[in-house]
């Protein structure tokens, strides 16, 4: 058996020997082990069992004087309740929920989330420390709690940004800071860019920039190659003679007259999301395609954005305008072999703007709900809480 470099046994553990290893400096717990998101994972770094998360850290990283990596809390927070909900009316057809948790008087972060389609859920509240931070979370037109229900019209990128402004502007928060993931962080990056003296920090993960090869690798047969026993289903709902083309076929049966119909390519288009947003497979996150009201939703909106390349005026939009959010604190959060949003996009955001802290989890795929991610996307939030407590 062998710990940091050390070869024994466990009948040569002799105190002089005990004495004279290394000692670890202690990983912050707020959660029994038994509790912690993941101790089922085995840990391919630290030769150490539940450590409570699971780390791209090396342990010479950890003991490396001047580090600062090693005092950031990776471990999701636990389960809190909004303290505020609410409804906003952002025009004469849209209704959006919102809701706020943690600290009131904290430092106000918003959550964009993913899709478009899809909605919030109480889970993304955990990645913000509740008693720093004032957590501002909403459902962006016609997903979630929102209202008209999948509604695609006056839904595109720009309304969405500007709903982002009124609900800020409601609540009256003079900036804040911005989290975003997959869609949400192609969200975040054009909100950013649009009013980049609203934002204090961002931290994005599974980097979508909404490009045309994106769009193609996904849904014209590149990640089939990964995924062929997924890719199937999603491929046969589709006669052969339209299948040209993916996502114009889709969108024809998303928005047919009769519901089945609609209900029927929902299910598929969102199995087939669901199927790959792991680097393991998830059966709890799979089954939400069977979910003919979320499926909707995430199906019908997300092939709208898609079909109208993002209501951007060009394919580079958001790489072209980095410019004017490189002054802002960023991580960037991407794991390896994410096959929704593949790191092509985020090595090409990082090219364009080195400043901001780029990490990639090398045992993850695209949910922020896998440990490498999750741990990462805590410590993001974490080391831009540090930064904003020494400049207060």
């Amino acid at each position: 058996m062998a710990l940091l470099g050390f070869n024994f046994s466990p009948s040569s553990l002799t105190p002089s020997l005990i004495s004279s290893l290394p000692t670890l400096p202690l990983l912050p717990s707020r959660l029994p082990f038994s509790a912690h998101p993941f101790t089922r994972r085995r840990s391919s770094v630290l030769s150490v069992r539940n450590l409570g998360y699971k780390s791209e850290l090396r342990v010479g990283e950890l003991m490396e004087p001047g580090k600062e990596t090693f005092e950031l809390n990776r471990i999701l927070h636990a389960p809190i309740e909004p303290y505020n909900t609410g409804f906003l009316k952002v025009s004469d057809l849209h209704t959006v929920y919102y809701e706020q948790s943690g600290n009131p008087s904290g430092h106000p972060v918003v959550f964009l989330h993913g899709g478009p389609g899809g909605g919030t859920t109480p889970s993304n509240r955990r990645f913000f420390d509740p008693d720093f931070y004032r957590i501002i979370l909403f459902d962006q037109r016609g997903a979630g709690k929102s209202t008209p229900h999948a509604c695609l019209v006056e839904n595109t990128t720009w309304d969405l940004i500007a709903d982002i402004e009124k609900l800020r502007e409601h609540l009256e928060i003079p900036e804040w800071q911005v989290f975003g993931g997959s869609w949400g962080s192609t969200l975040a990056l054009a909100y950013s860019e649009a009013h980049p003296d609203k934002v204090t920090g961002m931290v994005l993960r599974g980097i979508f920039l909404l490009r045309k090869k994106e769009i193609d690798w996904f849904y014209e047969g590149g990640a089939a190659a990964i995924y062929p026993d997924a890719w199937e289903p999603f491929r046969d709902l589709i006669p052969e003679n339209e299948r040209g083309c993916f996502v114009d076929a889709y969108s024809k049966r998303l928005n047919s007259e009769d519901m089945e119909t609609q209900y029927a390519a929902a299910r598929a288009w969102t199995k087939w999301e669901m199927m790959t947003a792991h680097l393991l497979p998830n059966e709890e996150n799979i089954k939400r395609g069977d979910d003919d009201d979320f499926s909707l939703a995430f199906a019908r909106i997300e092939n709208h954005y898609f079909v109208n390349k993002g209501f951007f005026p060009s394919d580079s939009f958001l790489l072209d305008n980095v410019d004017k959010i490189r002054h802002i604190k960023t991580t960037i959060v991407q794991g390896r072999y994410d096959v929704c949003c593949p790191m092509m996009s985020a090595w090409d955001l990082h090219k364009a703007w080195p400043e901001a802290d780029f990490k990639v989890v090398q045992d993850a795929g695209h949910s922020a709900n896998e440990p490498g991610i999750a741990a990462g996307l805590v410590a993001a939030n974490e080391k831009l809480k540090n930064i904003i407590k020494k400049g207060s």
